[in-house]
């Protein structure tokens, strides 16, 4: 089995080992802890909290990187046996910088472009770099608090020192108070200025190291595997023309089958609405015949109940009516006659006129 892969893990887990290994036999024995345990100024405890931040961060970044490697081993294999074109990366590996390489160079070699890869390399590993330089800052700031604390220890220092020479002479108990707190501020100052410079200034410092070559090797490894398996893909050539061709082609053919497939629905849709059409004009029609129908009855009824209120009038009207009506009918059909004739004899009397008036004309 290869090691590259696993060579930034194992490099960080030997500085460990050596740094447990030079704790152990040479402040085995000193009251570090339990200085740290009873520091009145709590500096300690944060330079022991960054710093363990720190090693879980830098500890998380080489698992990613070694996963990188072993990744970027797996890509170089695949480029050897399919090319850049027939690599295939499963979904739940996607997320690699590895992958989301590959995946961005084959876009752009598919588009006929002429790719950058040292830019797409830093592009994609800028967030491991991100961790790494966040590493370092806390090992400058762990150096920082040890400074802190020596300005801190100092200054109890002083202040026990002062406390004891007023009472030198007068108070025992006080001189011996004064004393402690200024050797307590002694400590202070020697061990936080001691842990800052070894957590942060060696440990945190040589653990940045690491990641960071681990980092490097990463980019020249793939670079390496671009140049190697990838060359004649990058190359502008007649081949890389023609693919970016065939490329462009199907993906015509794919939105054709697409277009194609949207028209036989659009076909089917236009018949189904031809055919929910005709349905209507049917009902349509059967509603109008059978609205014609009602509304011939509808004057059936009306004609019949007109009938009935005539009938009803009659019947309860008085007799006197009844014969006043019918006298009524009788003159007038009397006196139709009449009009009939005068109506002649009136069209005479309005031509007659004329005649004498042609007889003066001639005397």
């Amino acid at each position: 089995m290869n090691q590259k892969p696993f060579r930034t893990l194992i490099l960080w887990t030997i500085w460990l080992a050596t740094a447990m290994i030079v704790y152990l036999s040479l402040y085995r024995d000193t009251e570090v802890w339990s200085f740290v345990r009873h520091d009145p100024s709590k500096i300690t405890w944060l330079i022991l909290i960054m710093f363990v931040m720190g090693v879980v961060g830098s500890f998380v970044l080489v698992l990613l990187l070694t996963f990188e490697h072993l990744e970027a081993q797996r890509a170089d294999e695949l480029l050897r046996q399919r090319g850049l074109g027939g690599m295939t990366f499963p979904r739940r590996r996607r997320l690699r910088a590895v992958h989301r390489f590959f995946q961005a160079l084959r876009t752009v070699v598919d588009s006929n472009a002429q790719p950058d890869v040292d830019l797409l390399l830093h592009t994609e590993l800028a967030v491991y770099h991100r961790i790494n330089h966040s590493i370092e800052v806390l090992g400058n700031l762990l150096i920082t608090l040890g400074l802190i604390g020596t300005v801190l220890g100092l200054t109890l220092t002083l202040t026990g020192l002062t406390g004891s020479l007023e009472a030198l002479g007068q108070n025992q108990e006080a001189l011996l108070a004064g004393l402690r707190k200024a050797m307590a501020g002694m400590g202070t100052a020697f061990y936080t200025t001691l842990l800052g410079a070894v957590l942060g200034g060696v440990l945190l410092r040589v653990f940045a190291q690491i990641t960071e070559h681990g980092i490097e090797a990463l980019h020249d490894n793939l670079t390496r595997t671009v140049m190697v398996r990838c060359g004649a893909d990058l190359q502008p050539s007649l081949e890389r023309d023609l693919r970016a061709l065939d490329g462009a082609m199907a993906a015509l053919g794919e939105h054709v089958k697409v277009l194609e497939i949207a028209l036989n629905h659009s076909r089917g849709a236009m018949s189904e609405f031809r055919e929910e059409v005709s349905r209507l004009r049917e009902a349509t029609r059967a509603e109008m015949a059978a609205l014609a129908e009602e509304i011939l009855r509808h004057r059936q009824y009306v004609e019949l109940l007109q009938k009935e209120a005539r009938l009803l009038r009659r019947l309860h009207s008085p007799w006197w009516a009844l014969a006043r009506r019918r006298s009524r009918r009788r003159v007038e059909e009397a006196a139709a006659p009449q009009r009939m004739e005068a109506a002649p004899s009136e069209a005479t009397r309005e031509e007659t006129p004329a005649a004498p008036v042609a007889h003066r004309g001639r005397g």
